[in-house]
């Protein structure tokens, strides 16, 4: 189990209760380390400040017990934003009709990055309009994802 998998698994039930879903556990390397845990509420809607501390609070106690990292770092609790990362299957269906950015980690008939309009999912696989095309993605093969800011996430954002 690799290092993130293992915190998510330690902080993952509190935040749960606290009313949040975990969206993406990220530790840097180098000299300034940093944890970032992206996290959003379980029924949508927007974040504030107070949130995310609430959540930070509660994370850095199970951390300071657990002790999972064995160096110094930074703890940083956040909201995925608008143009928000795709990490799980089910974020291609919740944005389906959206424009992204998807990379793949090998080459799909010779490219690995593509811009378009999501069309949800169709079992694991995504499917992407792109240049004109229609692509169908396994999600294995994503290497990351992320929501693009357009008028219309926004426009849909403030429903």
């Amino acid at each position: 189990m690799d290092l993130a998998a293992r915190i998510k698994g330690l902080v993952g039930p509190t935040v749960g209760d606290l009313g949040f879903n975990i969206v993406r556990i990220q530790l840097s390397d180098g000299e300034d380390r940093q944890l970032q845990v992206m996290v959003e509420p379980i029924g949508g809607g927007g974040m504030n400040v107070d949130d995310c501390a609430t959540v930070s609070r509660a994370i850095s106690a199970i951390l300071d017990v657990e002790d999972p990292i064995d160096a110094a770092y930074a703890l940083e609790v956040s909201s995925p934003g608008l143009d928000r990362p795709l990490v799980r299957l089910g974020d291609f269906e919740r944005f389906a009709g959206f424009e992204a950015k998807v990379e793949t980690a090998v080459p799909l008939d010779g490219r690995k990055k593509f811009r378009g309009r999501l069309g949800g999912v169709d079992g694991e696989n995504i499917l992407l309009s792109a240049d004109n095309d229609e692509w169908v993605i396994p999600f294995s093969a994503i290497r990351r994802a992320k929501l693009m800011l357009t008028d219309e996430l926004i426009a849909a954002s403030e429903i």
